[in-house]
């Protein structure tokens, strides 16, 4: 544990994929997003240890309303009798009534691979959140945890700055990083472009916003803690502009889904090895599949949109 922060595994489709993190200050803790439903038990297991139990948890706060990081949301508050969620804006009315994300989900994942990932998403009462402003702060104990809106990844996205230990809870704000693909040159990192709100101008100014903070770590939720902050934020914009380079050039492709699937796939290939990932292709392929077809839908929405 470093500053009260530790990382939870929330085994979403596998390990180090998804992580809720613990925030603990003077016996009283928060959870940085949940996971889903299947994760919650993870989420109670790692209070015990930490000498805190369901009634010490203050706040959950949920940096956007993707069901990889709030679909246990509603199960755990019913669990947390003291904690109060904390929710942008333009996220309450979903976790409030959850049945329009559910049914866009569905469309991306088809209901029966829905249900497997995440069950049935319980509503949260409004009276049990905090809607935040941009800028605002929320003290756990006499630690305050500010929340700044970051767009690009979805307009209802937030990131934290933890004072205390100068770091920053990014969500998808700051790109996806997986430890697997660690290699002696460091973290690699890439954005994540997932539909249905992705803005490449908004993605940019959101990095520049968690960088103005100069965070020594940034907690990411795919996959935990990330140093190297002003290089992995030149490759996150570098990679920006990539997708959307690809995206442009199949526009107007009969075979649009497949060439931008392929494109980015070669791009992220490629600039792993440049990394020295002693990887083979197929090895990396087989970690970032979901990443990619996601991401491509994203591009295409975002094609789609801007016309």
């Amino acid at each position: 544990m470093c500053h009260g922060i530790i990382t939870i595994d929330t085994n979403f489709v596998r390990p180090y994929l998804d992580a809720s993190h613990l925030i603990i200050e003077n016996g009283k803790a928060a959870f940085v997003d949940t996971g889903t439903n299947h994760s919650v038990s993870y989420l109670l297991d790692s209070l015990t240890p930490n000498d805190l139990d369901a009634s010490d948890v203050e706040y959950v706060f949920i940096t956007h309303v993707h069901l990889d990081h709030a679909g246990g949301a509603g199960k755990l508050m019913k669990l947390l009798p003291n904690a109060k969620l904390v929710i942008h804006p333009r996220g309450a009315k979903h976790l409030e009534d959850p049945s329009k994300l559910v049914t866009s989900s569905k469309s991306v994942y088809g209901e029966q691979v829905f249900f497997d990932l995440y069950g049935d998403i319980e509503p949260i009462p409004s009276k049990k959140m905090i809607v935040i402003g941009d800028e605002e702060i929320i003290y756990l104990q006499n630690r305050p945890l500010k929340c700044f809106y970051t767009e690009g990844h979805a307009r209802h996205h937030y990131c934290i700055y933890d004072e205390s230990s100068k770091s920053v809870f990014s969500g998808d704000s700051f790109g996806v990083s997986y430890r697997e693909l660690d290699t002696k040159q460091g973290e690699f990192i890439f954005p994540t472009t997932s539909p249905t709100q992705f803005d490449p101008h908004e993605a940019h100014k959101a990095i520049d916003e968690i960088l103005a903070y100069d965070p020594r770590t940034i907690y990411l939720t795919h996959y935990s803690g990330v140093t190297g902050i002003n290089r992995l934020a030149e490759d996150l914009h570098n990679a920006i502009d990539h997708f959307v380079e690809i995206a442009k050039k199949f526009k107007s492709s009969a075979m649009r889904t497949k060439e931008i699937r392929l494109a980015m796939s070669e791009f992220l290939i490629g600039s792993l090895k440049a990394h020295d990932s002693r990887l083979s292709d197929q090895e990396i392929l087989k970690f970032l599949e979901v990443d990619i077809k996601v991401n491509t839908m994203g591009l295409e929405f975002w094609l789609d949109q801007s016309g």
